[in-house]
């Protein structure tokens, strides 16, 4: 590494619209040495709530050039102009790069929005205060390659869910796009000539539609002059200097946390250790923390006990005294979600599909009457609540604020409380088990799931329903459990060979196309037809054995079965086995939908159910 002294620089400031500029140029480009963005969409989110809100951001480091030291790239989806380089960017790729491609909705997988809840009519206001923040939607194609969901790209129906899109508040001279925007998700309210009061109602919708343009207009000038600092490393700066800095910029001392804070907070008011606290829980229901750190736990579920938001606001907002008086009961109820979650197959954090659940279903049991016929009813609601969670699009936005909300309806159900209209409230109260609003996945959206390795709900989903019903080791063919997960000795494995599939160009990594054994690795057959090379992988010596033990995994035994691929020549090989696996993943994913409609509706499953059902209808598969 050069001795070379570093140049000073100081901090300069630089809107948000000058950025932009900048890339659209092709002024700013990333040394090939930067990852890509992995922020994911949360976090993109959290970023612009940040900007919108005019709060401060962290300076970003540039590198001034006039000849290139680093080969280079352009930021994702930014032109690529071949204009002369002036920066380059060692620190910041993931905000600019975030911003640029939000306020741009050019993500494949998501559409982004900025989220009203005072426009919102689709799920109603559950709060006095009004919301505004950053929102996504995922997005996937179906069977016929068009994207779904549709209504994202509907002005009408976005709007009608409190939703514009993030699109129209860029910066640039784009009047004509959000106004024509307003126009056509306001048509709707527009009065007919001939109506009554045509005048003055027509007068109150071009007030209101002109308050929306108001509202774009604001939240666009406040991105557009958004100060994002920068420090400049000037020409001179070598190249070992430079990645010397860049390694710095990215080394930070781990900076207090919530429950830091929060520990001071309480040992201050109360004169009691929540760590001693925290240890004594652990110690005393030491499952809990497998599905999450104790201290978000311990915070989230405190919080929904004294109806607040599982989130930073609320346990902020919750009072400290009766978090620790309540102590007992939140540790009570802790240990029964473990124990409820074991219950469905669900043994640890990484394979949970999403975390919202754990401080509500907590919470709940602190309601949870102890008499058998009151508890068995609950945990039904419960079942129904944690697998709907699971295969809807509830939680993948403002889980915390939706997870209040389901909680809320949960608990009134389950203390027979009334409305203000004297009704009792009903699972039709509770939005995740509203299939109107949330309704569950279809088998087009489970094909096209990837490999559950990775922090995705719904792929996650997937392995529980396995779970739920044992997913027996292919090798010696016992039940999952934790014990193996803590041991090691189950991984995710292809059921179609992974080698067969790339042979013909087709993407493995499904989480359909994936089981949760016991890792028994024979990579010299692992080309030949999937049953074959499974039954020689792990030795199985009847036909019970293959069907017990893929069963357990909804694996479809008939569409396992196909092959032949030995004589054929190359293209009719790849053209069969296309033709097999698409086969194979549809017959699965009509499985795992049959299962999720059972669970769904807090009934047990079991494989040889499912598979009868689905069989018994005899569905030819597309």
């Amino acid at each position: 590494m050069s001795n070379t002294r570093m140049p000073s620089s100081s901090a300069q400031d630089r809107q948000v619209s000058v950025w932009f500029q900048k890339i659209e140029n092709g002024e700013i480009k990333l040394p090939r040495f930067q990852r890509h963005q992995a922020w994911d969409r949360n976090r993109v989110c959290s970023l612009l709530d940040t900007v919108t809100k005019n709060l401060p951001l962290g300076v970003t480091l540039l590198l001034n050039v006039d000849e290139e030291h680093f080969v280079s790239r352009y930021l994702a989806t930014a032109p690529e102009t071949g204009a002369r380089v002036t920066e380059h960017l060692l620190d910041g790729q993931q905000r600019l790069t975030s911003l640029w491609r939000t306020l741009h909705n050019n993500y494949d997988d998501a559409k982004y929005f900025m989220y009203f809840s005072k426009y919102d009519i689709y799920n109603g206001r559950t709060e006095e205060e009004e919301e505004v923040y950053v929102w996504f939607n995922t997005r996937w194609e179906n069977k016929n390659g068009k994207l779904m969901p549709i209504w994202v790209d509907s002005p009408k129906d976005s709007f009608y869910r409190g939703l514009i899109p993030m699109e129209l508040f860029r910066p640039g001279d784009i009047s004509k796009e959000y106004e024509e925007w307003v126009n056509q998700a306001t048509e709707q309210n527009k009065p007919l000539k001939n109506s009554e009061n045509y005048e003055e109602i027509l007068i109150e919708w071009m007030n209101d539609k002109n308050e929306v343009m108001n509202v774009i207009r604001d939240y666009r000038e406040t991105i557009a002059h958004f100060n994002l600092p920068y420090l400049a490393l000037p020409t001179q700066t070598t190249k070992d200097t430079a990645l010397q800095v860049f390694i710095n910029m990215n080394t930070n001392s781990k900076p207090l946390s919530q429950y830091d804070i929060i520990r001071a907070e309480i040992e201050g008011v109360k004169g009691v250790s929540l760590d001693d606290y925290q240890n004594s829980l652990h110690g005393k229901h030491p499952n809990v923390h497998y599905y999450f750190e104790l201290p978000f736990l311990i915070l989230a579920t405190s919080a929904l006990i004294q109806n607040k938001l599982p989130n930073q606001r609320g346990m902020w907002d919750m009072k400290k005294d009766t978090m620790v008086e309540n102590w007992s009961k939140m540790e009570d109820g802790l240990s029964k979600m473990a124990v409820f979650m074991e219950g469905q197959g669900i043994y640890d954090r990484n394979r949970l599909p999403t975390n919202a659940v754990l401080s509500v279903i907590a919470a709940l049991y602190t309601h949870i009457p102890e008499s058998l016929d009151a508890r068995g009813h609950a945990e039904l609601l419960l079942k129904k609540y944690l697998w709907s969670s699971f295969f809807t699009d509830r939680y993948e936005n403002s889980a915390a604020s939706n997870a209040y909300n389901d909680f809320t309806a949960l608990k009134n159900i389950i203390n027979g409380e009334l409305k203000d209209n004297g009704s009792k409230w009903t699972e039709e109260d509770v939005l995740v088990l509203n299939r109107e609003k949330y309704p569950l996945s279809s088998e087009d959206e489970l094909i096209r799931v990837a490999w559950p390795k990775r922090e995705n709900i719904r792929a996650r989903g997937i392995m529980a329903v396995f779970s739920k019903l044992g997913a027996y080791d292919f090798a010696d063919g016992s039940s999952l459990s934790r014990q193996q997960l803590l041991d090691g000795k189950r991984h995710y494995h292809h059921v179609f060979p992974d080698a067969l599939l790339k042979e013909a160009e087709v993407e493995s990594y499904l989480a359909l196309n994936c089981a949760l054994i016991t890792d028994k690795t024979n990579l010299n057959i692992s080309n030949k037809e999937p049953l074959r090379y499974l039954t020689e992988r792990y030795n199985w010596t009847s036909e019970d054995i293959v069907n017990t033990r893929l069963k357990s995994h909804l694996i479809p035994i008939q569409e396992l079965k196909n092959g032949g691929y030995e004589g054929l020549t190359k293209e009719n090989k790849i053209e069969k086995i296309k033709s097999d696996f698409d086969y194979y993943i549809a017959k699965r994913a009509k499985y795992v939908v049959c299962a999720v409609n059972y669970l769904t509706e807090g009934r047990e499953i079991s494989a040889n159910e499912i598979i009868n059902e689905v069989e018994s209808k005899k569905v030819e598969i597309a």
